[in-house]
């Protein structure tokens, strides 16, 4: 006998559906649930039975060798429409089964037991179920087992589908946070291109590196899924290849970081010590018309880290308010954010060029 449609069939398809689990790989989690189910049961076959609009597909199985079969057949397409749980001990002393030919074959399946795989809405969109090539009963353990098994399934399908919503969400919020960034971005440089105070336009492209360094991070942070620990060198070279995007093509940034993993609230101060180390050497420091800024970042010692920072422009001489600038807004901005991190900064300047050296604590040094 052919089973009746659910009577709220599109509905319990839907919420078959949302979980997205259909067509997928076999996984260890559900395929230790049935080999449990049939050494529990004392059974040859156990399934994990989802009840699709024409078909009955398999998560998992042991003892049957398919992935699925026809809804024709399927005796779980019976057992949905039923209570939590259904035992049958002979399917051919059933009206509902005594005609099916899995039950009728050589050997055939002669018994059932099932427990329904319910969704949060309440619709039936499986079981967890055992089968034997001989009529017989389980005893009560053995069902209250099969029934705690069932609900096992169900939390780990719930439990996927709050992460996928979760990453679903997140892109989302990525997406607007992106634009953002973008849109914040592009009216910093606007302003900047239209100011014709040199301050202001140097505070202006303070502003628009910060943006941008916040934006490498966000990327960084979507990428990795892990919101708590980042890796810190492939994050400044970004930042670093950024900065040479920016600068004139006559002065080069270049970077060498040792590896780190830090929080990222770590990342965004390192990052800003990266770019002002580099804009207060692009702005300050090259007479001439090109030149190289090097940044170096290595552990010294348990949890610290040291950033040094150097350039091979010629020093100039010292002209009053150019040198105060170089020890202002950009030192400052420097100063604290090495403070912020537990540690201290050094700079000096020879025939070579400026160079600075900064120490600090870092939680993954």
């Amino acid at each position: 006998m052919k089973a009746q449609r659910h009577p709220s069939e599109p509905a319990r398809l839907a919420a078959l559906r949302a979980y997205d689990i259909l067509d997928t790989p076999r996984e260890s989690d559900f395929d230790d649930i049935v080999r449990l189910a049939a050494q529990i049961c004392e059974v040859p076959i156990s399934v994990v039975n989802l009840i699709d609009e024409h078909r009955q597909w398999f998560k998992a199985e042991t003892g049957l060798g398919v992935r699925e079969t026809p809804l024709d057949t399927s005796l779980c397409a019976h057992v949905i429409l039923q209570n939590d749980f259904v035992e049958i001990p002979d399917t051919l002393a059933d009206a509902r089964m005594s005609d099916n030919p899995l039950c009728l074959a050589d050997p055939g399946l002669r018994f059932y037991a099932g427990a329904l795989l319910k969704s949060q809405g309440g619709f039936p969109i499986g079981t967890l179920c055992v089968l034997d090539n001989r009529p017989r009963t389980l005893n009560e353990v053995q069902r209250q087992a099969l029934q705690v098994l069932a609900r096992q399934v169900m939390t780990q399908l719930n439990l996927r589908a709050v992460i996928a919503n979760e990453k679903v969400l997140r892109s989302e919020i990525d997406h607007r946070v992106k634009n953002s960034l973008q849109t914040v971005g592009a009216f910093v440089s606007l302003e900047r291109s239209a100011t014709d105070d040199n301050d202001t336009r140097a505070s202006l492209g303070r502003v628009e590196g910060q943006i941008r360094t916040v934006a490498a991070l966000h990327d960084h942070l979507g990428f990795s899924g892990n919101e708590e620990r980042i890796k810190l060198a492939p994050y400044l070279d970004q930042v670093v290849n950024l900065l040479n995007s920016t600068f004139p093509s006559e002065i080069s940034v270049q970077g060498r970081f040792e590896d780190v993993e830090v929080t990222p609230r770590e990342a965004s101060l390192v990052a800003t010590i990266v770019n002002e180390l580099a804009a207060n050497a692009a702005k300050h420091s090259f007479e001439r018309s090109s030149g190289t800024i090097k940044l170096i970042g290595q552990r010294v010692a348990d949890a610290e880290y040291r950033l040094t920072s150097s350039d091979d422009a010629a020093p100039r001489a010292p002209q009053g308010s150019k040198v105060s600038r170089r020890e202002g807004m950009g030192l400052k901005i420097l100063g604290a954010s090495v403070r912020q991190l537990g540690g201290g900064m050094a700079v000096t300047h020879n025939e070579q060029g400026y160079s600075t050296q900064l120490d600090f604590h870092l939680s993954g040094a």
